[in-house]
């Protein structure tokens, strides 16, 4: 039997729909860096943990090591160009883009974004090509809005999703609950303003 291919893998994960992140994280001459990462979880409820996976090859790789802070800014449903400039390999990623500083890091926060965890770094692990940053939460900032999903190569919005109670209400129709879920989901990017 043949191993999982690159190709095999990339489409297998593209299947799992993800909220966008942009990490941000400011170098010793401190000059503001940042990423797109859709590889991000929470990880402890107590301590407050999430951790993001970053390949080894991004220029942002090392600043992450070295600075030891960094910030995850959510991204809101109409922030996929942002999630595209930072996602290329431009220098300044944060050129033309509303940001502040944040209060425990440092690091910088993007305004609009859907939410804001400003994290200390406590651990790293090697996972084959990339490595898993693990923060600890230091400060947290939560909006209002509907969050930016990336699935099957495409940006997603949510536009009706279904919250816990609905999907209780159904009788535990799990087909039903999918249906309604998969209906709600547009692949039509939402342009940055």
């Amino acid at each position: 039997m043949a191993g999982v291919t690159a190709e095999d893998f990339k489409a297998a994960m593209a299947s799992f729909a993800a909220g966008v992140t942009v990490v941000t994280m400011v170098d010793a001459g401190g000059a503001p860096h940042a990423l797109t990462a859709t590889a991000f979880s929470s990880l402890s409820k107590t301590p407050p943990l999430c951790l993001v996976c970053v390949d080894k090859r991004a220029r942002a790789h090392p600043l992450l090591l070295a600075s030891r802070r960094f910030a995850i800014n959510i991204l809101s449903a109409d922030q996929s160009a942002l999630s595209e400039q930072c996602a290329k390999t431009s220098v300044d990623k944060l050129a033309k883009v509303a940001w502040g500083w944040g209060r425990a890091t440092g690091c910088p926060i993007i305004a609009r974004a859907l939410t804001s965890l400003e994290c200390e770094l406590v651990d790293v692990h090697a996972g084959g090509d990339h490595d898993i940053f693990v923060g600890h939460i230091l400060d947290t900032a939560v909006n209002g809005g509907e969050p930016l999903v990336y699935f099957r190569g495409a940006y997603a919005v949510l536009s009706s999703p279904v919250r816990k109670h609905e999907a209780s209400r159904s009788g535990g129709d799990i087909a039903a609950v999918s249906s309604d879920l998969s209906s709600s989901i547009s692949e039509e990017p939402v342009l940055f303003k």
